[in-house]
């Protein structure tokens, strides 16, 4: 579990068939093989540490839901260690499991996101969501996206103040909404 508040921007180092290593330093303060990373919003689990750097193995699912299989080596992505269950929650309760890949529609400050339609039924005005594993609040939900206000601080220490039309960046909509959805699904089925 994650706040979507970034600790670090670190760096693709490399890639090594499904294996990806990033360059770090505050994230690797703590971590050890198994622990899990969020990247760009995407719950990685470290496989091997070294000096500066870590790397995670991406899998089939990851590679096809995410954009981390086309995040080319020296680009920056957003880092953040799990929360523990003696820190404040700043941000939201994010997972790290990306639910699908949306696209830049409009720039920072006033950040648009566009996404099927089908998603953008869990996106509700002041409510939240994670863009590149960025706790965010939805100023406006429509059918084709969504905006969010980034403030100068986050679009300077995130990855979010250099994204441009036309980048792809992972989302994470609120786990809540889809838990009620399916309760309320499976109460319909029940009465029919």
């Amino acid at each position: 579990m994650f706040t979507g508040l970034v600790e670090e921007v670190g760096t693709v180092a490399g890639r090594h068939g499904g294996r990806l290593r990033i360059a770090a330093t505050r994230v690797l303060e703590g971590t050890t093989v198994g622990s899990s990373v969020a990247v760009d919003g995407c719950c990685l689990t470290a496989v091997e540490l070294g000096d500066g750097w870590w790397e995670a193995d991406l899998s089939d699912e990851t590679l096809s839901r995410t954009t981390l299989g086309g995040r080319p080596v020296g680009e920056p992505v957003n880092l953040e260690r799990p929360l523990r269950l003696a820190d404040r929650l700043g941000g939201h309760l994010v997972q790290g499991h990306v639910d699908a890949v949306g696209e830049v529609l409009r720039p920072a400050p006033d950040l648009r996101v566009g996404v099927s339609g089908e998603l953008a039924r869990y996106l509700v005005p002041k409510g939240a969501v994670a863009v590149d594993g960025v706790s965010l609040t939805v100023v406006e939900a429509g059918a084709a996206g969504f905006t969010v206000a980034v403030v100068p601080h986050t679009a300077e220490v995130t990855t979010l103040g250099r994204r441009r039309v036309g980048d792809r960046v992972n989302l994470e909509f609120d786990v809540v909404a889809k838990y009620v959805e399916r309760l309320m699904a499976a109460g319909m089925e029940a009465r029919s």
